[in-house]
């Protein structure tokens, strides 16, 4: 992509800017302070290559993959498709990944501060051993590491979203993770009572967060995932449903979307504790999350006055 390889070309640049930190965005999150509860969803940065811009421009955390053990080059191109009237996109892009080790070497680099989560999966012929061991490699070198499970663009994954199967995943993913918080990535096209079902499965076997949700194949036009404004309203009921029931230390992270400072806060009132974009990042471009950030800390610092000058009677 074009603009990911401008955003690499002036990372060098984007440092140069001061960085304004507003307190009242701060979230806590796996153990760290999140500078927002904005952060960028897997799928931008796939291969590690410009995370630290992404941080730069005012993103509270990245996202990085979808990763996978071996390199694997995706499917055939043209495989990201825009739909302008609705702000949308459509991809197959079938998880490209320069591989674990790749990736790896870049994360050793990283710099102190920016949040950072990898999201690992199988290969198009792989096996649940190989996205094990692409966590084992990624772990160590992140915040937290999320199970895709919920891609369209990769044959048979969402089968693994049943409860058993599901099972068999976690159980096979959590002991290469060590202590980092594990979460899996779940669909929007899954009905609520499997939602509910893997709600009470994370409650089970004790998964730190769930991410919900990924892009749907519910649509028309071309084979794919479609994200964006679309996906709005079912990402949020997922949300909800999910919060409902899971204990109150899930971490949930919400996306599908999610466009202006408004989406978030309506994200964080129903129960998550992130909220990740990408659609609107591309179309809003490299100004928009720090444009969302100013409004976000103006919306919560409103509802802290009023909250305390209900306090005071006021």
């Amino acid at each position: 992509m074009i603009a990911l390889h401008a955003l690499r070309i002036a990372t060098p640049l984007v440092r140069l800017v001061p960085q304004r930190v507003d307190h009242v965005l701060e979230v806590h999150a796996f153990g760290r302070v999140h500078s927002s509860p904005l952060g960028v969803a897997a799928g931008l940065d796939k291969d590690a290559r410009v995370f630290e811009a992404l941080g730069l421009l005012g993103f509270g955390h990245v996202e990085i993959g979808t990763v996978t053990l071996d390199p694997q080059p995706g499917n055939e191109r043209p495989r990201i498709f825009r739909r302008r009237a609705e702000r949308a996109l459509v991809n197959r892009m079938g998880f490209p990944s320069e591989g674990a080790e790749a990736v790896a070497t870049r994360l050793e680099r990283r710099p102190k501060g920016l949040v950072i989560g990898a999201n690992v999966s199988r290969r198009r012929d792989g096996s649940l051993a190989e996205a094990a061991a692409a966590a084992r490699r990624l772990a160590p070198l992140v915040d937290y590491l999320v199970v895709n499970v919920s891609s369209p663009n990769t044959p048979g994954l969402r089968d693994l979203q049943s409860v058993e199967r599901l099972r068999e995943v976690v159980e096979a993913v959590r002991p290469a993770v060590g202590d980092t918080p594990l979460l899996v990535k779940i669909a929007p096209d899954l009905a609520d009572d499997d939602v509910v079902a893997i709600a009470h499965l994370a409650r089970e076997l004790r998964l730190e967060g769930i991410v919900a949700t990924n892009t749907t194949i519910v649509h028309d036009g071309p084979q794919g995932g479609l994200s964006g404004p679309p996906l709005r309203a079912r990402s949020l009921e997922v949300l909800r449903l999910l919060r409902a029931n899971v204990d109150d230390d899930v971490v949930l992270v919400s996306v599908g979307g999610v466009e202006t400072a408004d989406d978030v806060l309506e994200r964080i009132d129903a129960g998550a504790t992130l909220v990740q974009a990408y659609t609107a990042f591309v179309y809003g471009g490299p100004r928009w999350p720090s444009r969302v950030n100013r409004e976000l800390a103006k919306r919560l610092r409103k509802r802290v006055a009023k909250s305390d000058n209900r306090a005071k009677g006021w």
